[in-house]
């Protein structure tokens, strides 16, 4: 069995062979010597949300093939750090996706309205249940139309946070037991966020990311950055502008290929 040094050492290798020559094969090799990584986040969320785990851990490696892809390794950023943030992102990205609001279109919400109208007067007139087919009828619309609006209705209602959403073991999951804790997860967006930007610092030329951290990292005056980076403060203003488009460009690719 493997070492942790050695596996260290064997995916340092092959992120470098993969900077040097991208290739699926390496890519691939990448992928399964990491893949404790994706699988350590998913099993973290999972137990914060109702997702199923193989879901969360799929999602998670396309977060890992993403930070192959991106790393550098003549940075001197440990591969794991460079890659949680990715893989955090890509499994949150697809929650925050999956959690869309349910909303009725107006036809169905007045619909459900009148409907409840027309029950109510039948049921006053005829002294019994009122059938599906009879509020149709009145409504003029079909009845499976009339029940798609009562089903709307019923799924738009909020459940209880006591109420059952799953089963773990012999003890029932309720809907306030799988919501994440907002302030954890705030914290871990902003810690995200940090090791996102901190990696995509490291990417940058020497003086540019020096720039950057004394200025709007360390809270420095230009011409106190200048100094210390041993340059005019004009120059310090083209680092600071230089590096801000690539931080933009690093952090968001997919704006930069459409711009």
């Amino acid at each position: 069995m493997a070492t942790p040094a050695s596996a260290h050492s064997e995916s340092m290798s092959l992120l470098m062979n993969y900077f040097q020559q991208p290739s699926i094969k390496v890519r691939n090799q990448l992928v399964l010597l990491n893949a404790g990584l994706v699988r350590q986040i998913a099993h973290r969320i999972g137990r914060q949300c109702a997702e199923p785990y193989q879901d969360l851990e799929q999602i998670g490696y396309l977060g890992l093939i993403r930070a192959i892809e991106r790393f550098n390794p003549h940075q001197g950023c440990a591969f794991s750090s460079f890659a949680v943030p990715y893989i955090r992102g890509e499994v949150l990205h697809f929650l925050r996706d999956k959690s869309s609001v349910l909303k009725i279109p107006r036809r169905w919400q007045e619909l459900q309205k009148e409907g409840e109208k027309v029950r109510q007067q039948l049921t006053a007139k005829l002294g019994r249940k009122v059938r599906d087919e009879e509020i149709a009828a009145v409504l003029n619309v079909s009845v499976n139309e009339w029940r798609e609006t009562q089903a709307a209705e019923h799924n738009r209602q909020a459940l209880s946070l006591d109420a059952t959403v799953g089963q773990m073991l012999d003890c029932p999951v309720t809907l306030g037991d799988s919501l994440p804790d907002s302030r954890e997860q705030q914290r871990q967006y902003l810690e995200e966020e940090r090791q996102q930007l901190e990696g995509a610092i490291s990417e940058l030329e020497s003086k540019t990311k020096q720039a950057i951290e004394f200025v709007y990292i360390k809270g420095l005056p230009r011409k106190e950055a200048a100094k210390r980076i041993g340059v005019s403060p004009m120059t310090v203003t083209r680092h600071l502008q230089r590096g801000v488009k690539q931080l933009s460009t690093l952090l968001h690719p997919e704006e930069a290929l459409m711009s």
